[in-house]
């Protein structure tokens, strides 16, 4: 029998070597390629939350008209007060917009349409259900125009019920966000007192 020799000669040297320059050459790769990965799969998922969320305001003064998502919207009315079945220290509130139709295609301009109401503090209130509470005469819901059948240059008016409590009363401020025009959101000034 022979022994066999297991000292590294010059190939197994040069192997390892080579095999340690591409370790590195994989890590620098791994460093260079992951964070790259990460970026374009959460490109679409950021992108896809920006323009579902209505993340920034544009203040508008009362009384005045502004366009959006293809007509003008200005605050026509904010009242509110004690009624129906609300909890304690809970005030019915009831927000309504006159907006001029210039496109007539509400399905596609106003797809996602959100009445709310915001405060100070930042917080947010959808619309509600109050029994008892109705919205006034000739005053549809975001859903209802859409759907109405409305041509360019009518005038509806959109407006919504909501509970909010009562430290928040004095602050609030109606707002009205779109799919079409997302991230943005219109917040509108209350009306004079």
């Amino acid at each position: 029998m022979s022994a066999v020799s297991t000292a590294p000669g010059p190939i197994a040297s040069e192997d390892r070597q080579a095999e340690q320059k591409w370790r590195r050459r994989s890590l620098v790769a791994l460093a260079i390629l992951l964070p790259l990965t990460l970026a374009e799969t959460s490109y679409d998922s950021l992108r896809e939350w920006l323009h579902g969320e209505d993340l920034i305001a544009r203040d508008v003064d009362f009384g005045q008209s502004v366009p959006f998502g293809g007509s003008d919207w200005k605050l026509a009315d904010l009242r509110g007060g004690k009624a129906g079945r609300l909890p304690d220290h809970a005030f019915a509130v009831i927000a309504t917009f006159s907006v001029k139709i210039g496109d007539p295609d509400l399905q596609k301009q106003w797809l996602g349409c959100k009445l709310m109401l915001t405060d100070a503090a930042g917080r947010r209130w959808l619309p509600d259900v109050i029994a008892g509470v109705s919205l006034p005469a000739g005053v549809m819901n975001c859903t209802s125009a859409i759907f109405s059948g409305v041509k360019k240059g009518d005038t509806v008016t959109i407006g919504d019920i909501f509970i909010v409590p009562e430290d928040a009363v004095k602050t609030i401020r109606p707002a009205v966000g779109l799919s079409s025009e997302r991230p943005w959101f219109l917040r509108f000034q209350r009306p004079p007192k």
